[in-house]
């Protein structure tokens, strides 16, 4: 055989052994018998279809979101594995936390550093994406587990008809790079991007007007201002802050088909924790739509009870 044939078959050879290592390494929820077999629970294929479902209506169905993908015992925060435990319980949003490497592989990280939660240290964005799939990730009471940082792109790709996603974006990560990574995995139907001011939300409404966000949303000038800005109020879904708002403020986005966030973690958690489980319905009942809880197990308890004892049904939802 020529010579530069075998080079070439050679160099082949090598490059495809490469590559195949490279992604089977570590939690990679596309291509390994460990990724966690969830029922997927979305009948939602398409970004219209997203549109609706989060559009408020009358007998609209509650939802828990788990707040950093809902870590617990064992269980690591932005952590596949974590969300697959989740959402084998239920229907769920999961917010997750997006920080980026060295060279430029989008990653769930919360924190700016290593330290808290893997057997790393320093800045994740000193870090190449080989270096951090090194690292174990630790659950919260620092015990080193066997799951390793997952990529946004992995997450996506498993995630669809399975679970929602909230992408909280971290600063120093742009917002094109993770639009991209929605953009390549087709997750577009089951992707919400979190905003913090209407600026941001105006810039990525500029840049993906199809995609869902999720705004915060504390009095009527603030839903003012996103409307001033071109945002429709099909493309929002309201944070509305860690503590109950006034009911008129429910009333005005319900008016407007506008869902609503309250956030759980913190306070309202440790009070439904001593009061019980039924707190979370009756947050419900008060006008909350989601509730983004550290506590998914003991809130959607409380919700399957409420949505069952009203026969509440969706035809997104395949129960």
């Amino acid at each position: 055989m020529n010579p530069k044939k075998l080079i070439f078959k050679g160099l082949f050879a090598v490059l495809f052994i490469g590559l195949t290592i490279g992604c089977f390494r570590g939690e990679r929820p596309v291509m390994t018998d460990e990724t966690p077999k969830v029922h997927n629970w979305f009948n939602i294929n398409t970004v219209d279809e997203l549109y609706e479902f989060l559009t408020y209506e009358e007998g609209s169905i509650p939802l828990v979101s788990a707040h950093r993908g809902g870590p617990h015992d064992g269980y690591p925060e932005n952590c596949l594995t974590t969300i697959g435990k989740v959402a084998g319980e239920m229907p769920a949003i999961m917010e997750i936390d997006i920080a980026m490497t060295k060279d430029s592989v989008l990653v769930l990280m919360h924190d700016e550093t290593l330290n808290r939660t893997s057997t790393g240290k320093g800045k994740v964005s000193n870090k190449t994406f080989a270096q951090l799939q090194e690292l174990k990730l630790k659950d919260n009471d620092g015990q080193v587990t066997d799951y390793v940082i997952p990529t946004l792109k992995d997450i996506l790709y498993w995630g669809k008809g399975k679970v929602l996603f909230t992408l909280d974006i971290k600063k120093s990560v742009p917002y094109e790079k993770v639009l991209e990574v929605v953009r390549e995995a087709k997750a577009e139907a089951s992707s919400i991007i979190i905003t913090y001011s209407a600026n941001q939300a105006s810039a990525v409404n500029k840049l993906a007007p199809d995609l869902m966000i999720s705004a915060t949303i504390k009095n009527q000038d603030d839903l003012t201002r996103l409307s001033d800005l071109g945002i429709p109020d099909n493309r929002l879904i309201a944070f509305v802050g860690t503590s109950e708002p006034d009911s008129a403020l429910y009333s005005l986005l319900r008016q407007h088909g506008i869902k609503s966030i309250l956030g759980t973690m913190g306070n309202l958690d440790k009070a439904a924790d001593k009061s019980g489980f039924q707190r979370y319905a009756e947050l419900v009942e008060r006008g909350a739509d989601v509730l983004s809880t550290d506590r998914p197990f003991e809130a959607w308890k409380a919700l399957d009870f409420y949505i069952k004892k009203r026969s509440l049904t969706s035809t997104y939802i395949n129960w």
